[in-house]
């Protein structure tokens, strides 16, 4: 893929909806804070293996939405879908039978919401034959439902997709949605990623191991990407610059992911025109000072150490939403590094899946496209 920049964002994170509350939040915060999340109190009925976690505790589609098609909503559906109305806003996109054919959307995820699919199936083994589950509750057990709702919530009739690449799950988005915008498909994609807080996903973090540092948490970032040239109608402002996104695989992880995920920062360096000593900032997938599975190749493949930024320490384990919000954290704070410096975004999978994409950001507001 050639860049891409971004005329909008949003993010829902535990901080909040929206920009301004990620934005509050990343300033009140202390350097090397770890925080361990909300209270979850009486959201679910079922037990969790903590009573903590990054959570909006009192979300609701509803507030923001309306009443009208929310009915079905899972939590899932519901953040990525509120996501995306304040990702379009923030960047003024004029949503007319022109434009719609011509923006898609693309989003991450790890399985979709495994508490729709959970429920679903228990629904099918404990009702009376002839197993009366709710037919309206299908769509939700297929991992494309959200990318769907937000389709046809706003009418965006461009290439629709949903990508499950776990932690890699954003970067593969990126990627995906470049190349969509390369070859004409479309002018603009909503990209994205979106994971939920439920019990069967806080289990299935913390059995897995996942969460021995930070809590689990839930999230949703959409971005509006566009070509540099495109129509007036995407958004007149320019947020950031995706030059570049490469991933790799190092099969068995260890030396073979650590030698990929640093001939990715040299794949994306070279596709970006850039030099090494710009990269001021990374954010990566770590937690602990002494981790350095990304930050480690990364040092070694740009010769000199940038600042590292650990985003799971304030927002949690987010999984496929991770990346997103890593980039929410990139376009919502204030560094020395100013506008126009470069950072990396990065990720690495258990099974040795890598990826990094470079990232210039703008001025707030950028430079006039109109």
């Amino acid at each position: 893929m050639s860049g891409v920049v971004v005329t909008g964002w949003s993010a829902l994170t535990s901080a909040g909806v929206g920009v301004d509350a990620l934005a509050k939040k990343l300033a009140l915060a202390e350097a090397g804070q770890v925080e361990k999340g909300q209270e979850i109190g009486d959201l679910y009925e079922e037990p969790l293996p903590a009573a903590s976690g990054h959570v909006l505790t009192s979300f609701s589609p509803r507030e923001h939405l309306g009443r009208k098609g929310t009915s079905t909503y899972d939590r899932s559906t519901g953040l990525a879908v509120v996501c995306c109305q304040e990702a379009l806003r923030e960047a003024g996109v004029s949503l007319d039978d022109e434009a719609r054919p011509r923006i898609g959307v693309v989003l991450g995820t790890s399985l979709g919401s495994f508490k729709s699919t959970s429920d679903y199936t228990r629904e099918t083994l404990v009702q009376d034959k002839p197993y009366l589950v709710n037919p309206m509750l299908f769509p939700n057990t297929v991992m494309n439902c959200a990318a769907g709702q937000v389709a046809i919530r706003f009418g965006l009739r461009g290439v629709n997709a949903t990508i499950a690449g776990g932690t890699l799950g954003f970067l593969n988005v990126l990627r995906y949605a470049g190349n969509a915008i390369d070859r004409g498909h479309v002018d603009v994609v909503v990209a994205g990623a979106v994971e939920e807080f439920t019990p069967h996903r806080a289990w299935a973090t913390h059995l897995t191991g996942a969460t021995d540092v930070v809590a689990p948490g839930e999230a949703a970032g959409m971005f509006v990407l566009a070509k540099e040239n495109t129509p007036e109608w995407a958004g007149t402002r320019q947020r950031a610059g995706v030059l570049a996104v490469a991933t790799a695989y190092g099969p068995g992880g260890g030396d073979a992911a650590e030698t990929a995920l640093a001939g990715c920062v040299s794949r994306v360096l070279a596709k970006a025109g850039a030099d090494a000593a710009e990269v001021s900032t990374v954010y990566t997938g770590e937690v602990e000072d002494d981790d350095r599975r990304e930050y480690g190749p990364i040092v070694r493949a740009l010769g000199h150490s940038p600042e590292r930024v650990m985003v799971k320490r304030l927002f949690g384990e987010c999984d496929a939403a991770s990346g997103a919000v890593a980039l929410g954290v990139l376009l919502a704070e204030e560094r020395d590094s100013g506008p126009g410096g470069l950072s990396l975004l990065t990720a690495r999978g258990a099974d040795g899946a890598v990826g990094a994409a470079i990232v210039r950001r703008y001025a707030d507001g950028g430079p006039d496209r109109g």
